[in-house]
């Protein structure tokens, strides 16, 4: 079988989910030809529909825009609990001093935003003034400087905001999770659908089994997660993975479609994504 395009991020977590695929350590899983690129990017792809790729690592906020083209796999995303995004700020703050304020934000197509924006809708009188893209990385630095008044953080700078000297005025996770129960929807699989039940069946158990090698020996994926790690510490690497990768990444379950829905539901009603099909999310 030619080999099917995949696009993920250099992320930690999708190396060490991806590892043994990537590899050819799966018996019977199509083999890859991978590209990484940020979530920005591949959400654009997903979006525009020119590209190429079989499978994409998107954002969930995205799926209300591709669900046509695209099939969104039951494993290998990013859903979990305590890995929300932050909000950070030089000073100490609450969130009616973000009133009239400039956020910088990692994209406007991510789940960090829709989790933004819904915290912001209780808890910014107002609200902010003005919303900025900037690449993640750049986040923090402008924060610091004072080119914004906040920015909206993703990854590893959970673990590293501190060395900035900022201060976290609010955990989306936080409060998506005391508000809804629910695991926090970030990153998810998606495939064409045009690629037919079968194949898309056989790419979720590839998937699946990818990450039970990967925590069966951990080990064994860690040249691949360092190398693509952007010179990340290999601690802060681990502990990304540990946040990232949980039991949802093997299978969404009811909980997980339901974290998925319930984001997309409350999101839609804010108006800021179309409302979902009654059978989007269902997987052939």
């Amino acid at each position: 079988m030619t080999k099917l395009k995949i696009a993920y991020s250099p992320c930690p977590n999708d190396t060490f989910v991806f590892d043994a695929w990537a590899h050819g350590r799966v018996a019977g899983a199509p083999r890859l030809d991978v590209t990484f690129a940020d979530i920005d990017i591949t959400n654009g792809w997903a979006e525009s529909g020119a590209d190429d790729h079989d499978v994409l690592k998107v954002s969930y906020a995205v799926l209300p825009w591709i669900l046509d083209e695209y099939a969104l796999l039951p494993c290998g995303g990013a859903l979990g609990r305590g890995c929300g995004p932050l909000v950070l700020t030089r000073d100490t703050a609450t969130g009616a001093d973000l009133a009239g304020k400039t956020v910088a934000v990692p994209s406007e197509r991510s789940t960090a935003y829709l989790l933004f924006r819904l915290w912001a809708a209780e808890q910014v009188p107002g609200g902010v003034g003005n919303v900025v893209v900037m690449p993640f990385h750049e986040i923090m630095p402008a924060v610091r400087d004072g080119e914004v008044d906040a920015g909206l953080v993703i990854h590893e700078a959970r673990f590293t905001y501190k060395n900035y000297g900022l201060h976290c005025l609010a955990d989306m996770g936080e409060h998506w999770e005391s508000t809804t129960g629910l695991p926090i929807p970030l990153g998810a699989i998606v495939a064409r659908r045009s690629l037919g039940a079968e194949t898309l069946r056989r790419l979720a158990d590839a998937a699946r089994t990818s990450v039970r090698m990967a925590w069966d020996d951990p080990a064994a994926s860690r040249p691949y997660v360092l190398e693509h790690a952007q010179e990340m510490d290999p601690k802060v690497a681990d502990q990304h993975i540990g946040l990232y990768v949980n039991e949802f990444t093997a299978d969404l379950g009811e909980h997980g479609y339901a974290a998925v829905r319930g984001l997309l539901t409350r999101a839609a009603a804010e108006g800021l994504v179309p409302p979902l099909g009654p059978h989007s999310l269902a997987f052939p």
